[in-house]
């Protein structure tokens, strides 16, 4: 094949699945609300079943309502009926996902499942299966086509169910008003979890706080620039009220236009409207700030008051950038 010729080829399934997923809007339905409605309800867990490619996709979807605050369990559809159909509670709702709604597991799953003590939905691309028909709610996933060039690996249908997987998901995310704060409970590890729960008041603890008063000496604010080591000083009030901030930038542009540098006191070279952030402040908002102003620090306030800075190495070591 020419690149040209491959790169056809790669739109083609993309538009083919673009398609399958824009017809979905149609399953978007009454037997949506139900699912939604009666999960929301639930006292238990939702517990997701499927076989082949769809136990993977179901495996998938218990990750993202774990997540997002709707508890779920995976139970495969083969290992169900040797014994692991003894997980599901009596408050727990069954979901089974599948294409063809016919697959000899969920056959033989489907009778021991329908009763009055848990509810079952099946997420399905086949309207006329057993499962769509056994279920007390159908989702329908049905594609006209996979984007397999011989209409046979699962791939538009699995594009399909993740997609109802998300529909369900997020929707119950917005009805419990599940929300950011929520989320870095359940997302504690790695970046994602930092972004979300990390604040300056975490980092900005560990570093010096130089700090000088407004009528500090030329040699008194380069001396306590030079042992803080963070390129920068506070100038503050009697009551630590702060009244401007000295950087490195500073101290060069007053050397650059003033000769006699004796008289020259804080207050004569200090921003008197630095930037600032409050301690509260989550570490990625500080970042923001700091990419926006391309600036590599940030006085730290405690209300009216200074409480130290927090430098941009700070978010690095933390692997925030």
């Amino acid at each position: 094949m020419t690149k040209g010729n491959i790169r056809a080829s790669g739109l083609n399934i993309i538009r083919k699945e673009t398609a399958a997923i824009t017809a979905m809007e149609a399953s978007i339905n009454d037997a949506f609300v139900s699912a939604v409605e009666l999960i929301a309800e639930c006292k238990g867990r939702l517990v997701i079943s499927g076989v082949g490619k769809s136990a993977i996709i179901a495996q998938k979807i218990v990750a993202t309502f774990n997540s997002t605050g709707t508890p779920a369990a995976f139970m495969h559809a083969a290992d169900a009926i040797h014994g692991d159909l003894g997980m599901v509670g009596e408050g727990d709702i069954l979901m089974i996902i599948s294409k063809s709604g016919e697959s000899p597991e969920i056959r033989a799953l489907l009778p021991l499942l329908i009763s009055e003590r848990n509810k079952l939905i099946g997420m399905v691309g086949n309207e006329n299966s057993m499962l769509a028909k056994k279920a007390d709610i159908f989702l329908n996933t049905t594609v006209s086509e996979e984007a397999c060039l011989h209409n046979l690996a699962p791939t538009s249908s699995t594009t399909a169910q993740l997609v109802m997987g998300d529909a369900l998901a997020i929707t119950l995310m917005e009805i419990k008003g599940f929300g950011p704060d929520d989320f870095a409970k359940f997302h504690p590890g790695g970046t994602l979890g930092k972004k979300l729960y990390l604040r300056v008041n975490d980092l900005y603890i560990h570093n010096a706080k130089p700090k000088v008063g407004a009528d500090a000496s030329l040699k008194e604010v380069i001396m306590e620039m030079t042992s803080k080591r963070l390129g920068a000083t506070a100038v503050v009030g009697d009551k630590q009220e702060l009244l401007g901030i000295i950087t490195d930038g500073d101290l060069r542009r007053m050397l650059e236009k003033n000769a006699n540098t004796a008289s020259v006191h804080a207050r004569d070279i200090m921003s008197s409207t630095p930037t600032t952030i409050q301690k509260d402040a989550l570490a990625v908002e500080a970042l923001e700030v700091l990419r926006t102003k391309d600036i590599s620090q940030l006085p730290v306030m405690d209300g009216p008051l200074y409480a130290g800075f927090i430098h941009i190495h700070d978010l690095i070591k933390e692997g925030i950038i």
